[in-house]
Formats: C-alpha cells, structure tokens, sequence
C-alpha cells in the first residue's frame, strides 16, 4: 500500500508574492504535483495534504527566528497554491483524502501521521512540495527511521535553495535509499 504526502504546497511557499516563496522554481512543478495527486486520489490511495501552520507571534517556535512569518493560522498564506486547491476542494470529502496541520519540519513530528499510515498497512510514501531541503527532507529522514520505502519525485520538488535541493535530491538516494523518480 502507498500514499502521496503533500507537503506545503502553500500560496506562502510558492507564490510570488508568497511570506517565504520558492517563487519560480516552486511554480513549475504545480503542474506535476497535481498530476500526481490526482493520480493517487482516483487509484484510491492515502494522500495527505501536511500543511505548516504557525501562530502570529509565537516567540516559543524556533521557527521564529529562523525565518519570516509564514503559513499563519487563519490567513490565505495556508491556501494550497494554484489549482492544488481546488484538486483539494473537489475531493476533501472522500476517506482517502486527509489535510494536516504539521507545526514542525517532518509531516512525522508532533502528528498522527505515522498511526493513520500503519492502520492502513501503508509501507510506502511518495513525496511531494516544498521546501526539498527542509520539509521534506524532515519527513523523508522520519519517514527513513520508521521503516517506510520512500519516492521522491524531482519533478514535483523544489526550494528556493537550488544547491539545497540538489544535495537533498542526492541525500535522498544515496543515504536513505530513497527511489528518486
């Protein structure tokens, strides 16, 4: 069994105009990540939507001295960027489609993700989103740890850190084994 996990696929992460954007190169693989996911919801795999959230001003999140106010409760920055969100829209109603709220890097850390993956005897996770080198890479090195096989796909990846994502792709492979298609 397999699932597609979307990582802040967010109109912060990836819009112009965006708290903490990607910017362009986060915007060419919208159109692959909703290829993908659309794939997994029609074959009626698990596909989990694990999205940053953050609250303004909150002094105690290392985040907050890490970067910019992003992905803010209750704002349009947690908006799935482009026509993600009305795949999302369009199908939230279904048992295989989940959204998460994540408050760390890894969709793993301070989630149910690993417990909703195990009851469903899910042994492989597919990532896709933003950022490689942090989020998700995070969720790929937790997803290593807990016995998951892993698929990366480059095409539906991005950062606004070209050498970070380059050496996460490589990471990817060559110390989690990770098939990177």
């Amino acid at each position: 069994m397999r699932a597609l996990i979307n990582i802040d696929y967010t109109y912060d992460f990836v819009a112009d105009a965006g708290a903490l954007t990607c910017g362009v190169p986060g915007q060419i693989i919208e159109s692959k990540i909703v290829e993908l996911t659309k794939e997994f919801i029609q074959n009626g795999d698990y596909v989990v939507f694990a999205i940053d959230v953050h609250d303004k001003g909150d002094e105690y999140h290392p985040e907050t001295r890490l970067f910019p106010s992003h992905n803010l409760r209750g704002t349009s920055g947690r908006d799935l960027f482009g026509s993600l969100q009305g795949v999302y829209d369009e199908n939230k109603q279904l048992e295989n489609v989940v959204y998460m709220d994540k408050t760390r890097y890894s969709a793993f850390a301070g989630t149910d993700l690993e417990i909703k993956l195990r009851e469903r005897g899910i042994t492989e996770v597919h990532l896709v989103g933003v950022c490689t080198d942090i989020c998700v890479l995070h969720t790929a090195v937790d997803a290593y740890n807990r016995g998951f096989k892993i698929i990366v796909y480059k095409e539906a990846v991005a950062s606004f850190n070209q050498a970070g994502h380059e050496w996460a792709l490589g990471h990817f492979e060559q110390t989690l084994g990770a098939l990177v298609k």
